[in-house]
């Protein structure tokens, strides 16, 4: 690592040779004082995730021109990075890749006059990928890239028509989160580097390609598009979604792109978004990046939905068909404010986003839909929260973890989530809704499009809110919450009165022990067929039957209910568990097609897991992924592989 001093002393000079540059598109220009504050930032800690040496040499915004090829499977062309020098000594750049062919290497003072210039490609880490390593003659300014993806990306899936709910176009889509944007970018792949981008994206006459960037809802289909992302944003939201894709406006400001045969139910069940975002910038402060569009993939998109600035990527899984799982969206809509507008510097921060966004997003429910489905939601949190307490080791239960040699997918559990979300609202009950709700409103404005660590949330918590209350100090034990494992005791404890004749039926259920009662429970109570639960209130009910439901019970659970058959992908996920635990055979069929329909990780990992304890299900659940795996997404493919012991 280079020395602090000579970082710094090499600022003035990068910002002066910034001056006479001229940019593809325009960008903002950080002041001094912000950069120099970036730089020590970074010379405390730095993301063990990345090659990159952004305190030497940076990248400010990067220009693509690529082509997808669907008959490859791969995407072709060139990425050129504009760069800033912070340390006059330094002469060659290092960057990300992961199985990118490197065609061509070339630098330029000024954009326009390029020279070729060697590079050296390292061998394979399995976590990190390949480190690139470019000579950069003295006043280099742009890097320019010439590359082609491997079909097997793992930022990237390609879909055959037949794979696709319309059946007729192929599709693209990336996932770049955590470390997949080197897969398609040779970048400095670390949320701590925020850069603009622009893209020309060359592709079949018939498809549409979307980014998460500045998108125009009219574009004709040309074969070229072109995109400008103003705000500095982390590699791992630059996005990319090639296919037979159609728009649909929701609001002025917010619309859902999705195929054809999908568009109008998706229009339909997500049309309260600009709702959700009115109601967000109510509580944090206005929305900074201009419009909010959603796009609907197909079922092999292995989350539930990433925060794409502009361009949420969602599963079709939520589209439930009576909005019971919009807050989902929600999830993504706050991510504009916890994760894009202030992001985590390292991937050991992941509780900054994730912990962040899981709290706003029941404050927006709660803002759109009420207090009651809110409270339904956290209460749900905090039995998940208490079932990985519970199963974990003690370590990954801590907010900032420690993720030297681990990869970033394989030990991101649910804890970020809930262990996060679960801290903020103990703060905000200690010390009021009010005061708590300027606090956070105003970490967003501090920070607006910068990368933070967790030390520098702590100080800003301490100086902002926990100073101003002197006498609640040791109310709420921060260091504890964040650096040790567990809950601290003083949690805030959720409760949900809709759940307690859901608490009611259960009851019911343990007392009687037999299926004939269970019948008189389902004529006799709140659960009359046709049920008007929500999708909150089912999943209550589900989680808290007993263990040691008979054969007979299950019967009637799914004759009063029709579960096996249910269309709500969240009650059949944890229906079919139940399934698999009790031996339920007339799931079976049930549960292959789920299994082969849906490649959301969420749903189908734990259920491939459950199948993996005894050597029949083990047979089971390879003969069905052997079936399932071509529609699976990479980071899915690789999930189940490890369940099933396909791979090391």
């Amino acid at each position: 690592m280079r020395m602090l001093l000579t970082l710094l002393a090499g600022i003035s000079l990068a910002l002066a040779a910034q001056e006479a540059e001229r940019m593809p598109t325009p960008m903002p220009i950080l002041p001094s004082k912000a950069e120099v504050a970036k730089v020590v930032r970074e010379a405390q800690a730095w993301d063990v995730h990345s090659y990159a040496k952004p305190k030497e040499i940076r990248t400010l915004h990067i220009a693509l021109d690529l082509k997808a090829d669907f008959e490859k499977k791969v995407l072709q062309g060139t990425a050129v990075l504009k760069v800033k020098v912070l340390d006059p000594a330094a002469n060659s750049m290092t960057l990300d890749t992961r199985d990118l062919e490197i065609q061509k290497t070339d630098a330029s003072p000024d954009g326009k006059a390029w020279k070729t210039v060697d590079h050296t490609l390292a061998a394979k880490d399995p976590i990190l990928g390949s480190k690139l390593t470019v000579s950069l003659p003295k006043g280099t300014h742009f890097v320019r890239i010439g590359y082609a993806t491997s079909p097997t990306a793992t930022g990237l899936q390609w879909l055959t028509p037949e794979q696709t709910a319309g059946k007729k176009e192929p599709f693209m889509f990336s996932q770049s989160e955590a470390v997949h944007a080197r897969s398609w970018i040779p970048c400095q792949d670390s949320p701590g580097v925020r850069v603009t981008y622009s893209a020309t994206i060359r592709t079949p006459k018939n498809l549409r390609a979307v980014m998460s960037a500045v998108n125009d809802p009219r574009a004709k289909r040309t074969g070229v598009y072109r995109f400008t992302m103003p705000n500095a944003i982390p590699s791992y939201l630059m996005a990319i979604a090639v296919g037979d894709i159609q728009f649909r406006a929701l609001g002025q400001r917010t619309g859902v792109y999705a195929e054809p045969s999908v568009l109008p139910k998706a229009a339909k069940e997500l049309e309260d978004t600009e709702k959700m975002v009115a109601a967000t910038e109510q509580l944090y402060g206005p929305y900074a990046w201009g419009r909010y569009d959603i796009l609907v993939l197909p079922p092999s998109f292995p989350y539930g939905g990433m925060e794409n600035p502009r361009l949420t990527f969602a599963t079709p899984t939520i589209l439930a068909g009576d909005k019971s799982l919009v807050s989902l969206i929600a999830h993504e809509l706050a991510h504009s404010w916890s994760g894009n507008l202030v992001t985590n510097a390292t991937w050991s921060d992941v509780w900054l986003n994730e912990g962040f966004t899981t709290y706003v997003e029941r404050r927006i429910v709660e803002a759109v839909y009420g207090r009651g489905p809110e409270e339904m939601q956290a209460v749900l949190g905090r039995q998940t929260l208490q079932h990985l307490l519970d199963t974990l080791p003690p370590a990954d239960t801590v907010l900032h973890l420690v993720l030297s040699g681990r990869d970033p997918d394989d030990s991101l559990s649910e804890i970020p989530y809930e262990k996060g979300a679960l801290f903020l609202r103990t703060l905000e009950t200690t010390y009021g809704r009010k005061p708590f709700d300027a606090f956070l409103r105003s970490y967003f404005k501090h920070f607006a499009f910068q990368s933070v660590t967790t030390a520098d949330f702590e100080g800003y918590l301490q100086t902002n809110l926990i100073a101003k209350f002197p006498a609640k100090k040791a109310v709420v034990p921060v260091h504890a919450w964040i650096h040790e494992a567990g809950v601290p005791n003083g949690a805030a404890e959720p409760r949900s009165d809709a759940f307690k004749k859901v608490d009611e039926a259960i009851a019911a259920i343990l007392k009687s022990g037999n299926a004939a009662a269970l019948g008189k429970a389902t004529s006799e109570s709140y659960l009359a067929v046709p049920a008007p639960w929500s999708t909150q209130e089912w999943l209550h009910f589900l989680r808290g039957l007993p263990a040691d439901l008979s054969l007979d019970q299950m019967k009637s659970l799914d004759a009063a209910w029709h579960l096996t058959d249910i269309g709500n992908a969240e009650i059949a996920h944890v229906w079919l568990r139940l399934a698999i635990q009790h031996g339920y055979t007339p799931a079976d069929a049930r549960l292959r097609n789920y299994l082969i329909g849906i490649g959301r990780r969420k749903l189908i990992v734990p259920l491939y897991t459950e199948l993996a304890k005894t050597p029949d299900g083990q047979v089971r659940a390879r003969a069905i992924f052997k079936e399932a795996r071509p529609g699976y997404h990479p980071l899915a493919q690789s999930t189940i592989d490890q369940v099933l012991g396909l791979k090391d």
